[in-house]
């Protein structure tokens, strides 16, 4: 009980990550019903950036304070990666918007190599580590000399995630921004014509994903305390399931299905062989998928006539 117990935390913990990359996938699908499959590596580059920042700002700046220092970095990661997700879309995927269907997937791929080389050329092929921001932990209980205890960069890893998916649902349902990305998601060709600068909404559609990218890469660093340029492929592949498991297109079924991989991966390391918690969590989404194609809490597609 208390291994299950610990496990279930630790897959909350890995399942909030997911869920904040998996958001990013589910907005950007949900206006132009393309995979941006270059998400994953923006992600790993925000990673980088908030390790790079953070050794500037304790050792260069001397800043003691570890909250104001992950503070500093999330804003800055946010604004840096913000700028990147704006610049990709501008440059690999406007132009082709209009070609035919494989074109974007193809210069998504691209972009994803192209983001992946820079990182490794720049930073080099080794694991790049950093020292524990946060050490803390409570004891939630102990039995038999075996203690299931919550870190306190888990709880922060949680709360970031609650909190950013309310504040980006709010976003989504309640501003004219959302109003704007909803129009685009239903008819981009209406929305334009009733006035939505449908490339401006896609645009910030970029941005927003690419911020919550980098709140996830933060969240990454702080958890595991290492990245590697080439942390985006599997993350990026991992949070995708998620947002077509919770249903791609729904902001709370991309969180809700990255905690399930979260669960699934934990539990399934903890009882089974670590080797195949992959094939695990990749099993339950074919079959989730089976019966349920449109996700957990995705809608069935209406085709328009």
């Amino acid at each position: 009980m208390e291994v299950f117990a610990q496990q279930l935390i630790n897959g909350l913990t890995l399942g909030s990550i997911y869920g904040l990359i998996a958001i990013g996938y589910t907005m950007v699908f949900g206006i132009i019903g393309m995979v941006n499959f270059a998400h994953g590596d923006v992600f790993m580059l925000s990673a980088f950036i908030a390790l790079i920042f953070f050794l500037i700002l304790t050792t260069w700046l001397g800043i003691s304070s570890v909250a104001l220092a992950l503070l500093l970095v999330l804003v800055i990661g946010m604004l840096l990666t913000s700028l990147w997700g704006w610049a990709i879309e501008r440059v690999a995927y406007r132009p082709l918007r209009g070609s035919f269907r494989l074109a974007p997937l193809i210069s998504a791929i691209g972009v994803s190599i192209f983001l992946s080389n820079f990182v490794q050329v720049a930073q080099g092929a080794r694991n790049k580590p950093i020292p524990p921001m946060v050490r803390d932990v409570v004891v939630l209980f102990e039995r038999d000399g075996y203690a299931v205890a919550l870190s306190y960069k888990q709880i922060i890893i949680m709360v970031t995630t609650a909190a950013l998916l309310a504040a980006f649902w709010y976003v989504v349902q309640k501003t004219p921004l959302g109003r704007a990305q909803r129009a685009c998601e239903q008819d981009r060709k209406m929305a334009a014509l009733l006035g939505i600068d449908v490339d401006k909404t896609i645009s910030m559609t970029f941005v927003m994903g690419a911020a919550l990218a980098a709140v996830a890469g933060t969240m990454y660093l702080l958890y595991y305390g290492v990245v590697s340029f080439n942390d985006g492929f599997v993350p990026g592949v991992k949070a995708f399931t998620a947002a077509v498991l919770g249903g791609i297109g729904s902001l709370p079924g991309a969180v809700l299905g990255g905690l399930i991989i979260g669960l699934i991966e934990t539990l399934w390391s903890a009882y089974f062989s670590i080797e195949y918690k992959d094939v695990a969590a990749f099993s339950i989404l074919a079959i989730v998928l089976i019966f349920m194609p449109s996700g957990i809490l995705g809608r069935p597609e209406v085709e328009k006539v």
